[in-house]
């Protein structure tokens, strides 16, 4: 069903506190990590949104927007278009209300998101990237019938992603500066909302690789633009070919512009935090630690959102591991009780040869409750940070080239 079209309007704080209410039981209150990285360094902390249930922030959008959609639109079932993230968020948010979601998926999309997405109880069509993109500006696809949540233009989406902003000031109150990846701008539009309601001195910045970057040409020309110039790259889940008219009202009141980082820098970001972290991070996932690094935002503190994880970093789910996070050693299974399995086993090849190389990573156990996870803040803030080069596989693991799922 294609609802009609509400008029762009800025989030007000009472509808963000009541989104935070709303989805309180279903997403994680994510730890914010000091990255340590010396003098000459901003000061850095990151916002671990892969360690949402379905490993990116996109849960907290969807499960608001499914929450306010009225009992009618919920009978007629929901469906979205993504390529991975969005369309997991919202078969978990649908799952959640006990109604049927399809998800028009992207049909490069990685084979273990496509996966999660049916284990997830959605129903799949695959399809090119150029038709998602037309539908997402049509809010339609032939043949696909229900509700439309769309994964970054919606009011609630969009208020659901504002709840983290809240979580970032209660930690870390001295933030000068906040980043996130921009791809659609549902993200950064949602956080700054809340957090310029909160302290409005504080500095928004998006980030975009040099690919593809819309919302940088938008602030320079002062409208949504096209960019002409687009590339499939690794960091397939931000930088789109354009950035929305909508979404352009949205986000130009309360970000203070993007920041365009290169490949490189992007993939020196993505060592960094498996480096100094452990955390493996999508492309997207590592743009805003990659822009923090150019010092654009200044000396800090500045928190870096870590909105994805990498594929490669979710095969321990079938077990539910908890890392021990004192490299090294094994994971523990928390259903098996006693006794541990080598943490690398469901790993492809190449993957798992990397892993070994380097240990065990603490991004690969996604903690289960709140208690796990000011473990994991607290064991990283008292060391556990250094470790070897990553191996040279990683960066043929990083260049696959994928369509974008935007942010």
């Amino acid at each position: 069903m294609l609802k009609t079209l509400e008029t762009v309007r800025p989030l007000m704080l009472n509808e963000m506190q009541e989104a935070r209410r709303r989805i309180a039981n279903s997403i994680v209150r994510t730890p914010l990590v000091r990255l340590d990285l010396g003098a000459g360094f901003p000061d850095i902390r990151l916002k671990l949104e892969n360690l949402q249930a379905t490993n990116s922030y996109k849960l907290r959008g969807a499960v608001n927007a499914v929450a306010m959609l009225t009992e009618s639109e919920r009978q007629l079932g929901v469906w979205t278009i993504s390529a991975g993230n969005a369309g997991q968020g919202v078969a978990y948010a649908a799952r959640q209300a006990g109604v049927p979601c399809t998800v028009v998926a992207i049909e490069t999309a990685p084979e273990s998101k496509l996966a999660r997405m049916r284990a997830l109880g959605a129903t799949l069509i695959t399809v090119p990237y150029e038709a998602a993109w037309r539908a997402l500006g049509d809010r339609a696809y032939p043949g696909v019938a229900g509700t439309f949540v769309h994964p970054f233009d919606d009011h609630n989406f969009i208020a659901g992603h504002s709840t983290m902003g809240f979580e970032i000031l209660e930690d870390a109150p001295d933030t000068v500066a906040v980043i996130g990846a921009i791809g659609g701008g549902g993200l950064i539009t949602g956080v700054a909302s809340a957090l310029k309601a909160l302290k409005p001195e504080i500095k928004i910045w998006g980030a975009e690789p040099e690919t593809a970057a819309p919302a940088a040409l938008s602030f320079s020309m002062g409208s949504a633009q096209v960019f002409t110039d687009w590339k499939a790259s690794f960091v397939d889940g931000a930088g789109g070919k354009s950035l929305f008219p909508r979404m352009w009202e949205r986000l130009k009141p309360v970000v203070e512009g993007s920041i365009v980082v290169s490949l490189d820098e992007t993939k020196a970001a993505m060592r960094l935090m498996a480096e100094k972290a452990r955390v493996i991070a999508e492309g997207a996932g590592s743009l805003s630690l990659a822009a923090a690094l150019t010092g654009k935002a200044g000396k800090g503190p500045i928190v870096a959102i870590v909105s994805r994880q990498h594929r490669f970093a979710e095969v321990l789910r079938p077990r539910r591991a908890v890392c021990t996070l004192n490299p090294p050693g094994p994971c523990r299974s928390p259903s098996a009780g006693a006794g541990s399995f080598d943490t690398t086993q469901f790993l492809e090849p190449d993957a798992r040869s990397m892993l070994q190389q380097h240990d065990c990573l603490a991004v690969l156990a996604r903690p289960r409750t709140n208690k796990t996870l000011s473990q994991v803040q607290d064991r990283r803030s008292s060391g556990g940070f250094g470790g070897p080069d990553l191996p040279e596989t990683l960066e043929g693991i990083h260049s696959q080239r994928r369509p974008n799922d935007r942010e």
